[in-house]
């Protein structure tokens, strides 16, 4: 299983999976990040936050949270 983190600028993907706490899951289910969900990515750079697209709106993550999804 790929981590959000590790998806190439361009690369669309469906969410198999979120792992964390039940605060962290509240957030990410709120903005729309759900199992099934697809997404695409649209930057992976360095250390700064990514951009995807999912639901139709553009979601920024910080590197620490996209490794438990």
């Amino acid at each position: 299983m790929v981590k959000l983190s590790e998806i190439g600028v361009g690369q669309k993907a469906a969410v198999s999976d979120i792992e964390g706490d039940a605060r962290f899951l509240s957030r990410i289910t709120s903005i729309g990040i759900t199992p099934g969900c697809e997404i695409e990515m649209i930057y992976n750079e360095g250390k700064l936050p990514l951009l995807l697209f999912g639901r139709d709106t553009v979601i920024s993550l910080n590197r620490e949270e996209s490794k438990d999804i």
